[in-house]
């Protein structure tokens, strides 16, 4: 069979949990391979839908393909091609890199022991732990335990990764080395990439979706998404308690405390005045300007 390329199709999935609250509403999207950011704050759906690309939850209604692979009636088949890394990825503190990745590529089915050397060794080279092979996981810093679990989520070759609010408590240096591995892996396989952190988009992603209370709000390319708001984003600079006041008078996007005054971001097509400065937008005012109700830029 040749090698084609899978891509990921997700159609008017929904999930409403018991105490009524939607968690997704009507979910669609099409992702092809490469990396793509699935953005929004907590508690807007992200994790409930990895959950379920991972079949680890069943939605309400909705269809969710990989390729030929109908994810919610072929979960077997799903799962050997699947690679996860959930939010919560515990670790067992006593065992060293080397022999966790080795159990853990059994469960997989590797069991030709030279092949699973083989795959060991790749994979801890490939997330730079090779030099930590033989030192137990408990003494590894929160960045290499994240680049441990993409180890043992890449083992069998997925077509399909998944990795849930991966930089979340990371120091600035684990995150970068973090998401240069990251990108490194979107050739061939579909990874999902869910997050709060607008950065972790802007700097990995060549598509993105921006998800809240279930439901998306924009799907794009993020240089696109930020090239169509050019000229539509105004800042100042202004005392906190003036704000009220400009919110009445203006869409403010955002508004960040900046050496004791306060940034605001207005979006607008016309010339504000009021002392407003245009400014270049970049991927944060596009989620702003989404997630409070904009959608010009859709």
């Amino acid at each position: 069979m040749e090698n084609h390329q899978i891509s990921l199709s997700i159609r008017n999935v929904s999930k409403t949990y018991i105490n009524a609250v939607k968690a997704l509403d009507n979910v669609s999207l099409d992702i092809s391979p490469g990396m793509f950011g699935l953005l929004g704050p907590n508690g807007a759906g992200k994790s409930t839908l990895m959950r379920t690309l991972a079949t680890l939850q069943e939605p309400d209604n909705g269809e969710v393909f990989l390729g030929e692979i109908d994810v919610l009636k072929q979960k077997e088949e799903l799962r050997q091609t699947l690679g996860y890394l959930p939010q919560e990825f515990g670790v067992y503190p006593k065992s060293t890199a080397e022999e966790l990745l080795d159990y853990f590529a059994v469960l997989k089915g590797i069991t030709n022991r030279a092949s699973r050397k083989e795959v060991t060794e790749t994979l801890l080279k490939q997330t730079n732990l090779w030099d930590k092979r033989k030192q137990k996981l408990g003494g590894y810093s929160g960045g290499m335990r994240q680049r441990f679990g993409v180890a043992v989520a890449l083992l069998g070759n997925p077509k399909l990764l998944i990795v849930d609010e991966p930089t979340a408590g990371l120091d600035p240096a684990e995150r970068v080395r973090f998401l240069n591995l990251l990108s490194e892996l979107g050739e061939n396989s579909v990874v999902i990439l869910s997050t709060h952190i607008v950065e972790d988009v802007s700097e990995l992603c060549t598509n993105m979706a921006i998800i809240n209370k279930g439901k998306i709000l924009l799907e794009a390319k993020p240089q696109e998404a930020v090239a169509a708001l050019k000229g539509r984003i105004w800042r100042k600079l202004t005392e906190k308690n003036k704000i009220a006041q400009l919110e009445k008078e203006h869409k403010v996007i955002s508004a960040k405390l900046l050496s004791g005054r306060t940034m605001v971001h207005i979006y607008s097509k016309e010339l504000p005045g009021n002392g407003f400065e245009p400014v270049d937008p970049d991927l944060e005012d596009v989620y702003f300007t989404t997630m409070t109700g904009n959608d010009e830029i859709r």
